[in-house]
């Protein structure tokens, strides 16, 4: 894939992603001049995220083959393996969206989708202890899956702090698109 340098051209707008609003931020989405293995058109911009596909997808998807669903239909193709992790409250029309037609992100390990208020909440990126100050919703959210894994609040709070936005142990942030609370969850090798 050869970058595109955005300085030097004025690329189209990204399809806009409800529940993944700034895949370019994330590192989902890339400039780069890349021919669309769906669409088959020459498109600026790629999809770095993972696929779980009945056949292997070896070249690069277009953000806009995500959005339109197309892609998913194309390859029997999902973004995100969030199935087992979505709560009852959640309905079938979000899961399907973020499944099918929502650029989904790569972890440490398997990656899950965070719920609140009823729906998905909106990915906003992996975060280390630097990004999750001033963010007391989603440090609390850290603090009680240290809880369920049994761990001492004195151990808690070392991992916490030993939170990186680039290497393990990282979390990842979202954000509610409701009541706009922050929640994260952590991962690392």
């Amino acid at each position: 894939m050869d970058p595109v340098d955005q300085d030097d051209c004025d690329l189209p707008p990204l399809p806009s992603f409800r529940y993944h609003p700034d895949p370019l931020g994330t590192g989902s989405v890339i400039a780069a001049e890349v021919a669309c293995v769906s669409c088959e058109q020459l498109r600026p911009y790629a999809y770095t995220g993972p696929v779980y596909a009945v056949e292997e997808l070896v070249d690069v998807l277009c953000p806009w083959c995500i959005a339109d669903g197309s892609a998913a239909a194309q390859f029997d193709a999902e973004f995100t393996d969030i199935t087992w992790s979505v709560s009852d409250d959640v309905s079938e029309a979000p899961t399907d969206e973020v499944v099918h037609r929502t650029p989904g992100f790569s972890g440490w390990q398997q990656e899950r989708w965070l719920h609140h208020c009823g729906d998905a909440a909106a990915f906003l990126g992996a975060a280390g202890v630097a990004e999750l100050t001033g963010l007391p919703d989603a440090l609390e959210s850290l603090r009680r899956e240290g809880r369920l894994d049994g761990w001492p609040a004195d151990q808690i709070e070392r991992y916490l702090a030993a939170l990186d936005k680039n290497g393990p142990p990282t979390a990842y942030l979202f954000r509610c698109l409701h009541c706009g609370a922050h929640l994260a969850y952590s991962d690392f090798t």
